[in-house]
């Protein structure tokens, strides 16, 4: 299970900063995976309203979005925002991010794909602000909550404070530590506790990636669910995107990962092969099956279509047998 955090300010070391850092420490003493982007200080161009996205469902923008961001929304199932209020928002880099998001609306929207983590993914907004009004916070909540739907995420809810500007000042509010604790428990209190299952193949780019796909899909509220490749190629194979589109399953922005890697960052209690068990390194207490799935790559679309219903009902099944 990954946490993303998007850490919206420009100032370093500042009350967002501090803010979201201890909220994502807490999510990390759960054993959950974290990440954190400093958004300001990375390349994000602003939407240009080429509108290729509402068509196509890419950005042709090649900047950090297009080339690391699109693919991390994607993957986490919690997604943390942090900004300060410039104007009764957010700040104008995370706002672009923001914008850029259009990307993963239109694919939803205009082109009715579903993403698999949608049913699970939830998002949460941290923010302080210099003055007391009352509608101080209501402008950034409602960006938030668009925001959130667009990338299939629920708004879960926000974290605000009020009356902070002064560098460091967050640190003087008595119940910063059980507000952050008690706002982590409640965002993930369904999600703890489910079990890790992993998917593995050799390139990480047909069998094992429609397998999470599935997974996620039908039964992400019971399992956290990841896959990789003992030889991951440098992308996942196009057909297989087409193919899922066709049963409405968005596979855009998938990237590939090491199975060594994917085993050190959390180690999963079972373990399912695609016909290639004898690559799969041992895991002390992991659960081991195997499915004899031929590989697909390079093969016909009809092929990929079999392969596709073979894993889905394959998967379907293994979530009815678990207790």
């Amino acid at each position: 299970m990954l946490a993303l955090g998007l850490q919206g300010s420009p100032r370093k070391k500042g009350n967002s900063d501090i803010l979201l850092a201890a909220f994502m420490q807490e999510l990390a003493q759960l054993g959950i995976e974290i990440q954190t982007i400093d958004v300001c200080r990375r390349h994000i161009d602003p939407c240009k309203e080429f509108t290729v996205c509402e068509k196509k469902g890419i950005c042709p923008i090649d900047d950090d979005m297009s080339r690391e961001i699109y693919a991390l929304l994607r993957k986490a199932d919690i997604i943390v925002a942090a900004s300060p209020i410039f104007f009764y928002n957010v700040t104008a880099q995370l706002k672009a991010l923001i914008d850029r998001c259009q990307t993963l609306w239109s694919r939803k929207y205009m082109l009715k794909l579903k993403d698999p983590g949608h049913a699970i993914r939830r998002g949460y907004m941290l923010s302080v602000g210099a003055t007391s009004g009352k509608q101080l916070f209501d402008g950034l909540n409602l960006t938030a909550k668009y925001f959130f739907d667009g990338i299939s995420a629920r708004f879960a809810g926000s974290l605000t404070y009020r009356r902070i500007e002064a560098r460091g000042q967050i640190k003087d509010q008595p119940d910063l530590h059980s507000d952050v604790a008690r706002a982590v428990r409640e965002l993930t209190q369904d999600l703890i506790g489910r079990r890790r299952v992993l998917f593995a193949c050799r390139e990480n780019a047909c069998r094992s990636q429609m397998a999470a796909a599935f997974a996620r899909l039908y039964g992400g509220h019971r399992l956290d669910v990841a896959c990789a490749g003992s030889e991951p190629a440098a992308q996942v194979n196009p057909l297989m995107v087409e193919v899922m589109q066709e049963k409405g399953v968005d596979m855009g922005f998938c990237t590939t990962q090491l199975l060594r890697t994917a085993i050190a960052g959390q180690r999963p209690e079972i373990i399912i092969t695609m016909g290639c068990g004898e690559q799969c390194p041992f895991v002390p207490g992991a659960e081991r099956r195997d499915w004899d799935l031929a590989d697909p790559a390079g093969q016909s679309i009809e092929v990929m279509r079999q392969t596709r219903d073979d894993i889905e009902m394959m998967v379907k099944r293994f979530i009815d047998t678990l207790p």
